[in-house]
């Protein structure tokens, strides 16, 4: 997963490169009035209204795509990793008390069963 989100994110800096390039290419609404007097617009490569068309709809492309990677990556952002192997995140090992004065500690299974009681319950006193 860690390939897609790089993937995506290089297609992200890339598409924002190139809005900011086209963004700063076009001209401004009011480049339109000069283009009237005879700035020569219309001796360019689209034609007299076929750069801003181009461009424009060039631009709405890249804002697009831009839109569908942000959303992307605030999707692969917020999905949890299953495990990263990391020590922080396992659980802590669980020492017995009498390890640290070196007496094997028993298995919870084996402990020892108290003693049984008569079956009147009460304790018998020995005689002589």
């Amino acid at each position: 997963m860690g390939t897609i989100v790089n993937v995506i994110l290089a297609v992200q800096m890339l598409t924002a490169l190139a809005m900011i390039g086209l963004i700063l290419i076009q001209h401004g609404k009011g480049a339109d009035m000069g283009a009237a007097f005879g700035s020569g617009s219309s001796g360019s490569l689209f034609g007299a209204s076929g750069s801003a068309n181009f461009l424009s709809r060039t631009t709405a492309v890249l804002a697009t795509v831009f839109f569908v990677t942000t959303l992307a990556l605030a999707y692969f952002g917020n999905q949890r990793p299953v495990s990263t192997g990391s020590v922080l995140e396992t659980p802590a090992a669980v020492v017995p008390a009498n390890a640290a004065s070196g007496v094997p500690a028993q298995a919870p299974d084996s402990a020892p069963e108290p003693a049984a009681l008569p079956a009147s319950g009460a304790a018998q006193i020995p005689t002589k």
